[in-house]
């Protein structure tokens, strides 16, 4: 007879709908690690082992869940293997009713997709603990860093899963609720772009809809500014991506967002550059640089750790190099001095941008030499903002530069 704690992860797994694969995927997003296994899951689940209270927090943060409860029957669980008592009995079906499960299933998988889930679970407050809500809430801060970093195909797994673990907590959010509903918003944003940057239009604009539920749900305005800024790389003509971009700027005005600001107001530089209004790009270029200096980079939403100083200099050598300005050199002089010998988080996109912005301002030889540079750090460290910028630069290479063009085309691909 299976053991009550370990009924337990299995009722836990079904009811959050995830299969054993998908929940080691989910407290793998949890963790930030990838030692978690559907095997594993599979030895919780006959009792063959038992987590450690580690991996508890990890479990209870994923399927929404009080941790303290889940440690305690954990180390009933652990007693009774010690003494050999494999009998249940009546304690299992006490546990299938017990508190920890709120005396009802979360219900996530009544949706097919996680934008779905994270929609249905909106709402739905109970309780949860201090450190699960923190343990999802700095999760999805660093998947935004890690956007840098990491193959957009890679990248979407993670988010996907952290997105379902925050969704199936919602329901039981209790006090941490809005932290978590922003926090959710933040993933779905993220979830939103990776989807688009991998093609899948559709899917993306679901992600970019539900982040401006959570952001009316939060009282947040700001995250419905990060859902509008990624929307703006897709945008369907240059009028629709500076109202968005102009949307997201009125969204965070006011003190608490200046580095948010920096980066809304860089984007809307370099749309205005492409339509080639000059003042216009340069005046919000100016906003951005001066909101950047004065922002505190540390208190502000956890989405903003990714406008980094390397982020800056790809923006202005974006509009730089589209309007052929002579600030292009000492600009792209200070952003291979930042970059040094090393390539940090963001190194790929400064190399794009200054490679784009070198062959757009005419500087074909240096343009291509950096191309290369770029084509070799975008395939040692591969991101989801990578892939555009080998696009743009494969169309602006020399006739010939055939080969490195079709490279870059491959890896845009």
């Amino acid at each position: 007879m299976p053991d009550p704690f370990a009924d337990l992860l299995l009722r836990l797994r079904q009811d959050a709908g995830r299969t054993q694969e998908e929940q080691a995927e989910a407290i793998n997003a949890v963790s930030g690690r990838d030692t978690m296994t559907r095997r594993e899951i599979s030895r919780y689940e006959k009792f063959e082992n038992i987590p450690t209270d580690h991996t508890i927090g990890h479990i209870a943060a994923a399927c929404g869940v009080p941790f303290e409860e889940l440690q305690r029957k954990a180390k009933a669980a652990r007693a009774r293997k010690r003494k050999g008592h494999a009998d249940a009995g009546e304690e299992q079906d006490t546990v299938k009713r017990r508190t920890l499960l709120g005396g009802a299933t979360i219900g996530v998988s009544a949706a097919a997709e996680p934008w779905g889930r994270l929609a249905f679970a909106l709402g739905k407050g109970a309780k949860i603990d201090s450190l699960s809500a923190s343990t999802l809430t700095d999760r999805a801060a660093e998947l935004h860093v890690q956007e840098l970093d990491l193959s957009a195909r890679r990248l979407q797994s993670m988010v996907e899963s952290h997105l379902d673990a925050i969704t199936a907590t919602l329901p039981r959010a209790g006090e941490h609720e809005r932290a978590l509903t922003i926090a959710a918003g933040e993933t779905a944003a993220l979830a939103g772009w990776v989807a688009w940057d991998l093609g899948e239009h559709e899917k993306a604009d679901a992600y970019y809809k539900v982040t401006a539920q959570c952001a009316a749900a939060a009282g947040h305005p700001p995250l419905r500014a990060l859902a509008l800024t990624y929307a703006s790389y897709g945008a369907s003509t240059p009028k629709a991506k500076l109202d968005l971009l102009s949307q997201a700027a009125s969204d965070v005005r006011g003190c608490g967002n200046a580095t948010a600001a920096a980066w809304i107001l860089g984007r809307h530089a370099e749309e205005a550059a492409a339509v080639d209004d000059e003042t216009g790009a340069l005046r919000a270029l100016e906003r951005a640089r001066f909101a950047y200096d004065f922002a505190d980079h540390t208190s502000e939403q956890a989405w903003v750790r990714f406008v980094t100083p390397y982020r800056m200099d790809s923006l202005a050598l974006s509009v730089y190099g589209r309007l052929g300005r002579p600030e292009l050199t000492s600009t792209a002089d200070t952003a291979v001095d930042r970059l040094g010998d090393g390539l940090p988080d963001g190194g790929v996109v400064v190399l794009g941008d200054l490679a784009a912005a070198l062959l757009h301002g005419g500087d074909v030889d240096q343009g291509v030499y950096v191309s290369r540079q770029f084509a070799a750090a975008a395939q040692a460290k591969p991101n989801t903002m990578g892939k555009e910028r080998a696009a743009a630069i494969a169309a602006s290479l020399p006739d010939n530069e055939r080969e490195l063009a079709l490279h870059l085309r491959k890896f845009a691909s």
